[in-house]
């Protein structure tokens, strides 16, 4: 589960933005949180947010934004529009977070989005977005030049999503993470709606690659380990999933990866000889294999659960 909200982004401080507050010394040293207070507010109370921010802010000093609560998250999409229609004025906007909100706010697989293609083409200069949540995402492949970084952080991530990361055309991106999820939260990514994205003919500058909190981090770890994209990257993460001896072994049979910086294995199902293993087989990379998983029993059937759900 997700408990805390972001206190910094792209290494910036985030500051809440209330209208009429006193402004920092400099505006464009933090990265501007907009959020509501109840979670039941009228969507005009987050436009009217939004609005003051434009009015007040010097347009240069937005350079970064992270959108918490805009009133009924669990079943209103985040109206992408208002962001849009600020984007002529906004133009030294660099990155956007969707939706940091925690669990007691409301639960990631309930976050709510409609599409947003329409952000990336309004922003061309936009270089990190993060989107946590993934009910009714929607994107269509794009091309986009100066995007570095993207996140899709979900409980369940609908392989439609997937395929159309797969299918932008994204030349300058170097860190991708997708949060797989659990089919029971809408998380129906299969091997092959990732094929196009381990094949990395459209990320040239990908070089951080999460493929995680995947309920089939085994079949993954055995598509990766034939992956063209692996051989480009220095941090390779199938953490927070149900990563399994199976999936160890499937790993280590592909392709080299001693070229890593890192492996990020963090909450698996691994037992104590599969981690020796791994561990044996790649000396100079940091390999994190923290946070073991123990399987869980239920009426005589046995369970594993990714670490981020509902």
């Amino acid at each position: 589960m997700i408990r805390s909200h972001l206190s910094s982004f792209t290494g910036l401080p985030v500051l809440p933005f209330t209208p009429g507050m006193a402004l920092p010394d400099d505006p464009s040293a933090v990265a501007w949180r907009l959020e509501v207070e109840d979670f039941e507010a009228d969507p005009v109370e987050f436009a009217a947010l939004v609005a003051a921010l434009r009015d007040e802010v010097p347009a240069d000093a937005v350079r970064a934004l992270v959108i918490g609560e805009w009133g009924s998250a669990y079943e209103e999409a985040l109206p992408i529009d208002l962001l849009v229609a600020a984007a002529e004025k906004w133009t030294s906007l660099r990155a956007v977070f969707l939706a940091d909100l925690v669990s007691e706010q409301c639960e990631i697989s309930w976050l709510t989005h409609g599409d947003i293609t329409p952000l990336l083409a309004a922003y061309p200069s936009l270089e990190v977005l993060w989107v946590r949540g993934a009910n009714e995402l929607r994107l269509d492949p794009v091309r986009h030049t100066r995007l570095r970084e993207l996140v899709f952080q979900s409980g369940g991530l609908p392989g439609s999503v997937t395929r159309a990361v797969g299918g932008c055309d994204l030349p300058a991106l170097e860190r991708l993470e997708l949060w797989l999820g659990r089919q029971d939260y809408g998380g129906d990514t299969t091997v092959d709606d990732l094929a196009e994205v381990l094949a990395g003919t459209r990320l040239p500058a990908l070089r951080h690659l999460a493929v995680s909190n995947d309920a089939f981090a085994d079949l993954t770890a055995q598509a990766v380990a034939a992956a063209p994209v692996v051989r480009q990257l220095e941090v390779l993460d199938l953490s927070k999933g149900v990563f399994t001896d199976a999936g160890a072994e499937a790993l280590l049979a592909g392709q080299p990866l001693t070229h890593l910086r890192r492996l990020d294995l963090h909450h698996h199902f691994l037992s104590e000889p599969a981690r020796e293993r791994i561990v044996a087989a790649l000396p100079g990379v940091e390999v994190d294999l923290s946070d073991p998983q123990t399987v869980e029993t239920y009426n005589g059937r046995e369970y594993r659960f990714t670490a981020v759900g509902e």
